[in-house]
């Protein structure tokens, strides 16, 4: 390796650890909030134009419209709980606050993208399998996740101060960690009702470009949505804290 490239990762590295500064964090989520925003419209009304024009199925009808919704929410779930446990090491290993205040303002974001999944799965369910419910492997463990989402933003609502509830919730929220590949391979590993993987194949995906193009669109549109929302939670979180900690100075002061 050249002391040119050597020179450009460091600098890069050096670059996305000052983003943990709150201050640089700040000015980067001004920046960042609009673009995102605009980029979450266009996927979206992209998304919504192709899922809603997509062809009729021969097996489940129009009801697999639901897909468009049900699949990119479930996808979703797990993404932010995994954005949620990076952060909880960042907290723990670091005890940086930035990331405490990623895991805090994820968990509401990532407890309706669950929410949202069940109950579009149920809905799609009721005229496919016959029952708006079913205690399968996928639909408990995604339940379950949806319950240590709310234990998470119960936990983060019990502590008057911040910094107090910034280790409890980084170990609640790795605690559930292994509950991710138990979702994700609950399919394989146990007989559900849900049908094996059909995009994340190494092989050929298991739909046509009418139903895969619309589907990665809206997962896109999901994820714009999610950063936009997650950095705007952030940012509102960070400036709390600092009038906060000004309105706990004054107070000492008198």
């Amino acid at each position: 390796m050249t002391m040119t490239s050597e020179t450009a990762i460091r600098s890069n590295a050096s670059n996305l650890w000052g983003l943990a500064n709150p201050t640089r964090f700040m000015g980067f989520a001004n920046r960042a909030i609009p673009v995102l925003g605009i980029a979450t419209m266009l996927l979206f009304a992209i998304g919504l134009y192709l899922s809603f024009t997509a062809p009729e199925d021969y097996q489940q009808g129009y009801t697999v419209l639901i897909m468009f919704i049900h699949v990119p929410a479930a996808w979703l779930a797990m993404m932010t709980y995994s954005v949620m446990s990076i952060s909880a090491l960042g907290s723990i290993v670091w005890r940086h606050p930035l990331a405490d205040v990623s895991l805090r303002t994820a968990a509401p974001l990532g407890a309706v993208f669950t929410f949202l999944a069940l109950a579009t799965g149920s809905l799609w369910g009721k005229p496919m399998w016959g029952t708006w419910w079913e205690w399968d492997a996928r639909m408990t463990s995604v339940l379950i996740l949806f319950i240590i989402y709310l234990g998470i933003i119960a936990l983060s609502k019990a502590f008057d101060e911040p910094s107090e509830a910034a280790q409890p919730l980084a170990i609640m929220t790795l605690v559930g960690v292994p509950l991710l590949p138990i979702i994700k391979f609950s399919v394989d590993w146990w007989n559900t009702l849900h049908q094996p993987a059909s995009v994340s194949r190494f092989d050929r995906p298991a739909m046509g470009p009418e139903f895969l193009y619309p589907l990665l669109i809206m997962a896109l549109a999901y994820m714009a949505l999610f950063f936009t929302l997650h950095f705007m939670s952030m940012r509102n979180e960070v400036l709390a804290r600092r009038i906060r900690a000004m309105k706990m100075k004054q107070a000492r002061r008198k």
